[in-house]
């Protein structure tokens, strides 16, 4: 998505027309601050409009991600989940336990596959990094249980 471009104005300039369901769905977008799948942005979007069916989103989220304004991603769970198109390039963290998707960008990270790629005659042209991850106070606490140790007070 182009920077200080705002959805509505982005969706007309590329002739779209812009229904009552579109801009809910625009809205909840615009205000979403994770990757939601498209049940929940038709949960979301019904939360405004209760008319909004689920096949309008679904032909709203994929005439956007034509329209480049959507990025889908597909992590392990194996279902769709959408962000808005950006500029910059970030990366993801995927918490296998919650499914909680965490963005972050990381110049060493960027850095090191640039150089890694040049090592093995490559130019990068494009890359996605998923990091699948589970909290640290979990880890630690299931291994205190598989070696029988009390847990810390």
């Amino acid at each position: 998505m182009q920077p200080g471009k705002d959805l509505t104005s982005l969706y007309q300039e590329q002739g779209l027309r812009l229904t009552r369901p579109r801009r809910v769905i625009l809205e909840v977008l615009a205000g979403s601050t994770d990757h939601p799948d498209v049940i929940e942005l038709h949960r979301r979007a019904t939360e405004i409009d209760p008319g909004i069916a689920l096949a309008t989103v679904y032909r709203t989220v994929r005439l956007l991600e034509d329209k480049c304004i959507l990025e889908r991603h597909t992590f392990a769970d194996g279902r769709s989940r959408y962000e808005l198109a950006e500029q910059e390039h970030h990366d993801h963290f995927i918490d296998v336990y919650s499914g909680r998707v965490v963005e972050f960008r990381s110049d060493e990270i960027e850095r090191l596959q640039e150089e890694i790629a040049r090592a093995h005659g490559f130019e990068i042209v494009s890359h996605r990094l998923e990091i699948y991850v589970r909290p640290l106070k979990k880890r630690r606490r299931q291994r205190r249980e598989a070696h029988g140790s009390k847990p810390d007070r």
